[in-house]
């Protein structure tokens, strides 16, 4: 499978698992929390796959970056949380600084 796939599958878990930490109420309610557990464990296994082929700068900066714009945009949806111009233009920020370490860097090669 493609590292990024895998990348993909950490994201999304990670996102899962904090999105499951709001609704666990401190761990008080037991299906999210148990969501909560199964989330991280599954997206450091992902990023455990993702390390044997990508550099760690690309994989941890591009993990963290999309998982926060991610899990913002689900507390504006599902939570109806705000985010106002300044929040907008800090996400826009964090996506723009992965689009570079991901596309424009040459820093960043394969660990091959």
């Amino acid at each position: 499978m493609h590292p990024y796939a895998y990348l993909a599958a950490a994201i999304a878990a990670e996102v899962a698992g904090t999105t499951a930490l709001k609704l666990s109420e401190g761990f008080s309610n037991p299906a999210p929390s148990v969501v909560v557990l199964v989330g991280y464990v599954s997206s450091f296994y992902f990023l455990g796959l993702v390390l044997e082929e990508l550099p760690v700068g690309v994989v941890y900066g591009t993990w963290a970056a999309v998982g926060i714009v991610a899990t913002a945009l689900v507390g504006v949806v599902v939570f109806e949380e705000s985010v106002d111009v300044a929040g907008v233009v800090g996400l826009a920020l964090i996506v723009a600084g992965v689009v570079v370490l991901n596309v424009a860097s040459d820093a960043y090669t394969p660990a091959h």
